[in-house]
């Protein structure tokens, strides 16, 4: 019989290294022993889980799910929050044995630049298109909220608000029962008329002006006591802002705008107090109150000449560079700047005699000819 050759085995592919053997396959018994640990491991396993489900341990505040099967639901026990470790790290737990181991929200404080934050719920709001909130959707506006007093209360009757405004207006006014009274025994402190001694004074004015006057007194003296405007105040008697604005110097009466309501109170002073003012301590008398309006007149007619001639200038520089120009385009002539129009050859200035200009006090020299002119320094 033939001997055989023994044969190399094939490499392994479990050999990592040269020179280091093969493992040797397992034995069944090595095999058994592997699978009943496995097995065994596994029921364990189970057992825990369930003693995990009847002790209703949150699972989901623990953030672990390994020990769950693959496609295993976790049931409601498991993710509850109602029984809570000590030694959890959780900011909601403050005491295990208080209120099942989480602080309520009316113990939760917020920051302190938070603390006028008001949450809304945008799901239960209308929509007005409008980008504005409504009163029912918006509780905690004070200023939505707040009663207006122009508007009839509730608990009132028509006749009882009527009644009400009347006696508010009375009140206002100073009339009717809200009327100062009159003593009879001290008559030398009782207020008069200051024009005809009557005792039927307008007591808003006297409050307000320390005027002491009758109502037909104030229609028969027109020239003392009609009322001026802030602006008439400003442009007849020269006088400022601040003046107009300090209620020691000129007291004043507000009252509703008549031209747009939205627009500010009227302010009105009492003629005979803005021209003892102005006359006596502003300006010193009425004639010199006349100059220093004719001297304003005169500056304020000067300075719109004085624009008047410089939009005029500008418009005849203007005017001149544009009949140049169509001039050039349409062929007619013209060369450089500098040349003489019309005659083809250089342009020789003659110039005049040099004018004092008053605003700027340099001699100014204008050609006879091109009328250019050109400011001339003299040392």
């Amino acid at each position: 019989m033939p001997t055989e050759r023994p044969s190399t085995p094939p490499p392994q592919a479990g050999s990592l290294k040269p020179g280091v053997l093969p493992r040797s396959p397992l034995m069944p018994e090595q095999v058994k022993r592997i699978e009943v640990n496995r097995l065994k491991a596994k029921a364990l396993r189970d057992q825990r889980e369930a003693e995990a489900r009847k002790e209703a341990a949150p699972t989901s505040l623990q953030r672990s799910s390994s020990n769950l099967a693959a496609g295993q639901k976790r049931p409601h026990s498991a993710i509850s929050t109602s029984k809570v470790p000590a030694n959890l790290r959780d900011g909601r737990s403050t005491d295990p044995a208080k209120n099942g181991g989480f602080r309520p929200l009316d113990d939760i404080q917020p920051a302190r630049n938070f603390t006028k934050y008001v949450e809304y719920d945008f799901s239960k709001m209308t929509d007005t298109k409008g980008g504005f909130m409504t009163v029912e959707d918006d509780p905690h506006n004070k200023a939505l909220h707040a009663p207006n007093a122009e508007d009839k209360p509730a608990h009132m009757t028509l006749k009882e608000w009527e009644r009400h405004q009347l006696l508010r207006s009375l009140r206002d006014q100073k009339a009717g029962p809200f009327e100062p009274g009159l003593s009879v025994l001290k008559k030398d402190e009782n207020k008069v008329c200051r024009e005809c001694g009557s005792m039927e004074l307008d007591w808003k004015w006297e409050e307000i002006f320390g005027c002491a006057v009758c109502n037909a007194c104030k229609e028969k003296v027109p020239e003392k006591y009609s009322l001026l405007t802030k602006t008439e105040a400003k442009e007849d008697y020269l006088l400022t802002d601040p003046e107009l604005k300090d209620d020691e110097l000129l007291p004043h009466l507000e009252r509703p705008n008549p031209h747009k309501a939205t627009w500010n109170n009227m302010m009105l002073y009492l003629r005979y107090q803005v021209e003892e003012y102005a006359f006596t301590k502003k300006w010193g008398s009425a004639e010199a109150l006349d100059k220093e309006f004719a001297k304003r007149e005169t500056e304020k007619k000067k300075r719109k000449e004085d624009k008047f001639k410089s939009k005029l200038h500008e418009l005849k520089k203007k005017t001149r560079v544009e009949a140049y120009r169509r001039s050039r385009q349409a062929g007619g002539g013209g060369g450089e700047f500098g040349d003489e129009v019309g005659r083809g050859g250089k342009h020789t200035h003659v110039w005049g005699r040099s004018v004092e200009n008053e605003e700027t006090g340099m001699g100014v020299k204008t050609c006879v000819e091109c009328g250019m002119e050109v400011e001339e320094l003299e040392f």
